[in-house]
């Protein structure tokens, strides 16, 4: 009998899948154990803010409307998005008639992941490439492998991306240049000046995808105005969402901004309905709740300095973050540490050979952690 398996493209055969964290339910399940703590996604640890609890409700008790499509252009958030963003604009930055973000320069997105394969599948094609750092959000290189495309690697340098060396590897065949800022895994940022340099060295026709998702937890005052660049006309993506500092993870929703043309581009393979009608509303009553924001980046502060303080007590090396995470190059393999602190119901993120990734959680899960480490590194 004849072969008749069906054989995927060989560039889509070489991809090593994205792994998510397992969730908590099945690792005590595997393991026999309870009680443990997630540490390991980057997740906000206080969850949604009430006022997404209470739209979210009164949208369920309207049962009917879960029969009805979304609204594919996510008019309402679009829009609040477009006021959130204008407002923020230094006014020097404002276009004719006071013009800031526009509902066609807006594009929502299933998790800003979805948007990272949008810009890839729009603007690249197979024997095309993207620079990227290493290491870095494994999204980039995923999407550019199943379209065929090739990722050029370029090292960190002081965990964070090399922007001038990135720029030089720019050939004739790059369509796209990634950069996490801050960057995962290692919650370093790229400043205002090197950003700067960098942007003057990008050539027309190459698109600067800039993904921000931990954007609001940043405090660094140096941190690049990326805005200032999609203003002025250039090439560039900005990525945000709604997982990370609003609380909603579960739901999957995003947003980029750029130039109109560019968002016209990617919208024309951009699924009908690609983000549902809870994630909109929640994502809309997210950014109103102004306070649940404030309240999680200021436990974020809070957790952060007292994790610096502990780690640098017991003598473990870590990376200074502007992220809800803090990145660990270890001594020691990184899955010894990892598979002893799951042991413990302390559920972290090995993210190389010898490093680790921890988010940062509410106070008790933050001391839960450091005993644990603690019990662990005595060990070894």
């Amino acid at each position: 009998m004849k072969d008749i398996s069906i054989k995927p493209i060989e560039y889509v055969s070489k991809i090593k899948p994205y792994v998510p964290g397992k969730p908590i339910e099945e690792l005590e399940r595997e393991l026999g154990i309870k009680g443990s703590i997630k540490l390991a996604s980057n997740e906000n640890p206080l969850g949604p803010s009430k006022k997404v609890l209470t739209a979210l409700k009164e949208f369920l008790l309207n049962g009917h409307q879960l029969s009805r499509y979304p609204d594919g252009n996510g008019y309402y958030l679009k829009n609040a998005i477009a006021k959130k963003l204008s407002t923020a604009l230094h006014p020097h930055l404002l276009r004719g008639d006071n013009r800031g973000v526009s509902l066609d320069e807006i594009i929502l997105g299933n998790g800003s992941n979805e948007l990272i394969d949008l810009a890839v599948r729009t603007f690249m094609g197979q024997g095309d490439n993207a620079i990227i750092g290493k290491p870095s959000f494994v999204a980039y290189s995923i999407a550019v492998q199943s379209v065929g495309g090739i990722t050029i690697e370029v090292p960190l340098k002081d965990y964070r991306h090399d922007l001038m060396t990135m720029a030089d590897a720019i050939t004739e065949s790059t369509k796209i240049v990634f950069i996490a800022n801050p960057n995962n895994p290692t919650g370093a940022i790229n400043k205002k000046d090197e950003f700067s340099r960098f942007m003057e060295n990008i050539p027309k026709g190459v698109l600067v995808v800039m993904d921000e998702a931990y954007y609001e937890y940043v405090g660094d005052s140096e941190y690049p105005d990326t805005f200032r660049y999609f203003m002025e006309g250039h090439d560039i993506l900005i990525l945000r969402t709604f997982s990370k500092a609003y609380g909603l993870a579960s739901l999957r929703i995003g947003y980029g901004i750029a130039r109109k043309d560019i968002i016209e581009e990617m919208n024309k393979i951009r699924e009908p309905f690609n983000t549902n009608t809870m994630a909109q509303i929640s994502a809309l009553n997210a950014l109103a709740d102004k306070e649940h924001l404030e309240k999680s980046i200021n436990i974020n502060k809070q957790g952060k300095e007292f994790l610096y303080k502990e780690l640098n007590s017991i003598g473990i090396p870590y990376v200074p973050t502007e992220a809800n995470f803090i990145y660990m190059p270890l001594n020691v393999e990184s899955r010894i540490i990892y598979e002893a602190l799951l042991k413990m119901g302390v559920i972290v993120r090995p993210v190389g050979p010898k490093e680790i990734r921890v988010t940062i959680g509410l106070p008790e899960e933050n001391k839960r952690f450091i005993e644990a480490l603690k019990t662990v590194i005595s060990e070894q």
